[in-house]
């Protein structure tokens, strides 16, 4: 049971439900699956209050604000050769207040037993694999993992490959270029690159290794130079009896228009995550911190926060947990909110 239970925390960023998907139709070629999950989350927090007496002043309160969501998806699978098949998948989240609904995954392709999976559509980058060795909390965390390049994250207009041989997986995928139209300027914008990465199990020592590798060029409405940014992270994680350990650290570079002042701006960021199984409770905690720094040692600290949950697993498809950030940015220079503390409680149904 512990063993399982630190399986389900380490990797909750990517199980969206799927692993207790209900099969609603299945023959002897094709099978579809409806899984997903009911999510209630409530977090206190620091928020900006209009200062009716003066309102040049900043105010801000304690309030908990209702951050709850849906997610909903559908997994189909057809035979279509020996050890071939195709293959499609559907994900949407709905959101409270119907501000961030979202299509978080919609993709087709094939799948090979031997070869691997090639797919197109809105799908997973290649690092998203490597970030997770430290994004394993129920809420918090991932403060260096949340700031992958789009063409590395989960984005649209993606043929993506994936494929596991043995202990070694490997993903690599390419983002076209496609313009769209940025809803503030009105103006066309263009993201395009492609992302790779590896991550290799060392076979009977609960040791995992990872490297990836990310580049991407793009264009908004404000700034006509096309931007050039790259990314590279290293992961590792060691995992022994109920304990995991885990870490990841960033590299990054990027041309253009950036947060700090000069025309190149160097990115660098690490993460550690570990987690503990007592019973049905896993107790997880991490630590982040990230910054902007160019050329003449001019920089801006991005992040910097501990974080520490638990979680407790009723069942497979039900868990409760609580978790607490602790933000270390300094609120004199990003302010009051941006600094503020953060407590989230939880309620979690997986179908």
């Amino acid at each position: 049971m512990n063993k399982h239970l630190i399986a389900l925390a380490v990797t909750a960023a990517t199980l969206s439900g799927a692993a207790s998907a209900a099969q609603v139709y299945s023959d002897d070629t094709s099978s579809l699956a409806i899984g997903g999950r009911v999510e209630a989350r409530a977090l206190l927090s620091e928020q900006a209050k209009n200062n009716k007496v003066a309102p040049t002043l900043q105010k801000t309160e304690n309030e908990v604000t209702d951050i709850s969501r849906v997610r909903v998806n559908i997994d189909a699978k057809t035979q279509i050769a020996d050890g071939v098949q195709g293959v499609g998948f559907f994900e949407r989240e709905f959101v409270q207040d119907n501000s961030n609904d979202e299509n978080r995954y919609l993709y087709a392709g094939v799948n090979s037993d031997q070869y691997g999976q090639i797919v197109y559509g809105k799908a997973d980058g290649s690092l998203g694999m490597l970030t997770d060795f430290t994004d394993i909390m129920a809420y918090a965390g991932s403060v260096v993992g949340g700031t992958k390049l789009a063409v590395a994250d989960r984005t649209s207009n993606n043929l993506a490959y994936a494929g596991n041989f043995g202990d070694l997986t490997f993903k690599a995928n390419y983002v076209f270029s496609g313009a769209a139209y940025d809803a503030d300027t009105g103006k066309k914008t263009d993201v395009h690159g492609f992302s790779t990465g590896a991550v290799y199990k060392v076979a009977d020592t609960g040791l995992a290794l990872g490297l990836g590798y990310g580049e991407q060029r793009d264009q908004n409405g404000v700034d006509t130079h096309k931007a050039r940014s790259e990314q590279t992270f290293a992961t590792a994680s060691y995992t022994m009896g109920d304990l995991y350990f885990g870490g990841l650290y960033k590299s990054g570079r990027r041309d253009g228009k950036n947060l700090v002042n000069g025309d190149v701006t160097d990115t660098q960021g690490y993460e550690f995550a570990a987690a503990y199984t007592m019973g049905k409770t896993v107790f997880t905690t991490t630590y982040g911190f990230m910054k902007d720094e160019n050329a003449h040692n001019v920089y801006d600290e991005l992040a910097n926060a501990a974080a520490v949950d638990a979680t407790y697993y009723f069942n497979s498809n039900f868990r409760t947990y609580a978790s607490y950030t602790f933000n270390m940015l300094d609120k004199n220079k990003v302010g009051k909110v941006a600094a503020s503390d953060q407590f989230v409680l939880g309620a979690r149904y997986d179908f």
